[in-house]
């Protein structure tokens, strides 16, 4: 599940944020959609680690979908 959220925000960042109106490079889609990925897997991980939230609770997908938005924003702004 998480290799979905975070691919699809991901590259959902990089798709809609705005900057150069040409088509996305392949290469750096999936770039931004595997950060995605790795940011809702870890903030699932440290999550559950330091005791904020259980495994399956929508505290979990919030934080996934929020860090995975996140990262591909950062990622996106940092390579256009």
């Amino acid at each position: 599940a998480f290799l979905v959220i975070g691919g699809i925000s991901g590259a959902s960042a990089w798709i809609f944020y705005p900057g150069q109106a040409n088509r996305p490079k392949l290469g750096k889609l999936l770039l931004a959609a595997f950060l995605g990925f790795v940011a809702a897997l870890l903030s699932s991980y440290i999550g559950q680690y330091t005791g904020f939230f259980q495994a399956g609770q929508m505290l979990e997908w919030l934080t996934a979908i929020f860090a995975s938005c996140l990262t591909g924003c950062i990622f996106t702004a940092l390579a256009k």
